[in-house]
């Protein structure tokens, strides 16, 4: 079902704003649950504008709205008016819930290990997630939750890892910048043999895998 912003009503002018912020804050308690009704209906064209941006094709719109309003009243009963307006607050609010529930649905519906095997290469090797971490990915939560992990594995990388583990994975999936290369043209470089590369590598993710998952 489409939701239309001529739906609902006109946001409130500076004045009237401040007015029911006051009451929000300083008005008795009838005044108060009354200031915070009108602020929510005022704004809810807001939470329409937002949540349209983030809905996807299985999600109804009134499950996007519902828990953009969660954040809407979450902005309303923390705004500090000495800070501008409440619209500029209200959205990041909004944004925020939002995400929050599109990232918990993502990790209920589908777990994913950065370690789960997705394939093999040519070698005949498994490929994990974490081999291609650093491919675009579709969508904005994805993204946040990319570059975390991103960081996070480089943090391990550095702090558990032998020299020789991390020259090699470094090597193996193109990191910083670097161009991939095979097993063979590693053990060529460094002067062993393949097999003993893999070894190597296959210990390094292990740790790695031991580390992340430990949170």
């Amino acid at each position: 079902m489409g939701v239309g912003l001529e739906t609902f009503q006109k946001p409130l002018t500076q004045e009237e704003e401040a007015e029911y912020i006051r009451l929000l804050r300083d008005g008795s308690p009838e005044e108060a649950d009354r200031a915070q009704k009108i602020l929510v209906e005022r704004n809810l064209r807001l939470v329409v504008h937002i949540a349209k941006k983030y809905q996807n094709a299985d999600e109804d719109i009134e499950d996007f709205i519902s828990i953009g309003c969660i954040g809407l009243i979450k902005a309303i009963r923390t705004f500090d008016d000495r800070k501008g307006r409440l619209a500029t607050y209200a959205c990041r609010c909004i944004e925020n819930e939002l995400l929050m529930f599109l990232r918990g649905k993502k990790k209920s519906s589908r777990e994913v290990s950065l370690f789960e095997p997705i394939g093999q290469d040519k070698e005949g090797n498994e490929i994990h997630l974490v081999d291609v971490i650093e491919q675009n990915q579709p969508d904005i939560v994805e993204s946040m939750e990319l570059t975390g992990n991103i960081r996070r594995l480089f943090a391990l990388m550095d702090a558990n890892l032998t020299q020789r583990e991390r020259q090699i994975l470094i090597m193996r999936y193109g990191l910083y910048g670097n161009r991939e290369v095979t097993q063979s043209e590693i053990g060529a470089k460094l002067g062993i043999s393949r097999s003993y590369v893999s070894r190597i590598e296959k210990k390094a993710l292990g740790k790695l895998r031991e580390k992340f998952e430990q949170g």
